[in-house]
């Protein structure tokens, strides 16, 4: 399955991690110096979750990110999944 929300639409991107040596300043070093940048991917934080829709009486079964649920949570679930056009 795609790893996209099916809510807000959002998916994986990309990103660095930033690989570093040396002493802090702070602790009496010199400082801190970037040695290598390592690209990666960043994925969404997503969840299979089974709603509840009291105005159809059923459970609606959809992959979401934490974001969307706290949305969900928020707005209702009916008026959340027909502003995103799904009902």
């Amino acid at each position: 399955m795609s790893r996209i929300c099916i809510i807000r639409g959002t998916m994986p991107h990309k990103g660095r991690r930033i690989h570093r040596s040396g002493l802090a300043k702070k602790k009496g070093g010199i400082g801190r110096h970037v040695t290598k940048t390592v690209n990666r991917t960043v994925f969404p934080n997503l969840q299979e979750k089974r709603i509840w829709v009291p105005e159809l009486g059923q459970f609606v079964k959809m992959k979401i990110s934490a974001k969307a649920l706290r949305t969900i949570n928020k707005n209702g679930a009916y008026n959340t999944l027909k502003k995103v056009g799904l009902l």
